[in-house]
């Protein structure tokens, strides 16, 4: 004779569904892994979820893209763009979509063609304001500083290849 629980069928269809797809998804309900940014301009970042953990660096920089890789009740652990894994607060995360721009003076161009006006220049390690990716293109809107305009995807971290933002 076999167990059959609905609820854990269900669970187990849905976790089937999302790995497909590619992404996992969490208790929370929300995508693994996903980008966030940070909330505050201090952040402890501690080696697990919860106070009882040790504080291992602490993050100084408000708005910074970081990826959310996994959950624990009210602890999410993240991952910067150099790599580096720690459980934060939920609380001290923000749903506001981030740039970082990488691989050195990157160009804002006014449209998505390499061949339109430059708006800005941004250095790398700016943090900028991620507004829209669209389907299928290599470039996406973004705010850095007073300057809003178009990066190629390769020009910064905080958004995955193929990832439309709307």
């Amino acid at each position: 004779m076999r167990f059959f629980h609905p609820v854990l069928a269900a669970s187990l269809a849905v976790a089937l569904v999302a790995c497909t797809f590619g992404q996992a998804l969490a208790a929370t309900g929300l995508p693994l892994p996903r980008y966030v940014s940070l909330r505050a301009s201090e952040v402890n970042v501690r080696t697990g979820p919860g106070v009882r953990y040790p504080v291992d660096w602490v993050f100084r920089r408000h708005g910074l893209p970081v990826e959310i890789v996994a959950e624990f009740d009210t602890w999410r652990k993240i991952r910067d763009a150099e790599g580096t894994e720690g459980w934060v607060h939920q609380s001290l995360l923000s749903g506001k979509r981030a740039i970082l721009v990488t691989g050195g003076l990157r160009t804002l161009h006014r449209k998505p063609s390499k061949d339109s006006k430059t708006v800005a220049k941004a250095e790398t390690n700016v943090v900028g304001r991620l507004i829209a990716c669209p389907k299928q293109s290599e470039w996406c809107r973004v705010n850095v500083g007073a300057y809003e305009g178009w990066l190629k995807r390769s020009d910064f971290w905080g958004v995955y290849p193929n990832e439309t933002v709307e």
